[in-house]
């Protein structure tokens, strides 16, 4: 099972890029619910660096790790879940794709046990969705005021 969030927003591709490449300092200003972000191993968004994060899926304290296994500047960033949250979430992307000078934003999260936990944990999946719908929107507004204020004359 893949939960995934798409969202159009007014930056070029290179501008959300450059927003993620700084993950580690923009994660509390993103949604509300992130706690912190660190890189463990290596640099942001490296192949092979590993994050470490704390956030708030509903009322649940979520920790984990990710580690980064494919990278396409300006496109995408793939990363899979290390043990033992690995077990429930394997991995997701971030992919961005040019359109009419804006770009699509896309989330994804992959479960290899996506209908067992849907019969379980209903309320915990939902709170997820609607976590990953509140990042996409915050993160349009986050960089379409950047992308406004380097267009704007002073």
């Amino acid at each position: 099972m893949e939960i995934e969030d798409t969202i159009e927003i007014k930056a070029s591709p290179q501008a959300i890029f450059s927003w993620l490449l700084n993950f580690q300092v923009n994660y509390t200003g993103w949604h509300p619910n992130h706690v912190k972000a660190k890189w463990t191993k290596g640099e942001s968004f490296a192949v092979g660096s590993v994050l470490y994060t704390e956030e708030y899926i509903g009322t649940h304290l979520e920790k984990m790790k990710f580690q980064v296994i494919k990278v396409i500047p300006d496109k995408s960033i793939n990363y899979k879940v290390l043990f033992p949250k690995s077990l429930i979430c394997a991995g997701g992307s971030f992919s961005i794709e040019p359109s009419d000078g804006h770009s699509i934003f896309t989330a994804t999260l992959k479960f290899p046990w996506g209908r067992i936990l849907s019969k379980l944990f209903p309320a915990q999946l939902k709170a997820l969705k609607i976590h990953m719908r509140e990042e996409g929107e915050n993160l349009k507004t986050i960089l379409e005021k950047i992308n406004e204020k380097s267009i704007t004359p002073n």
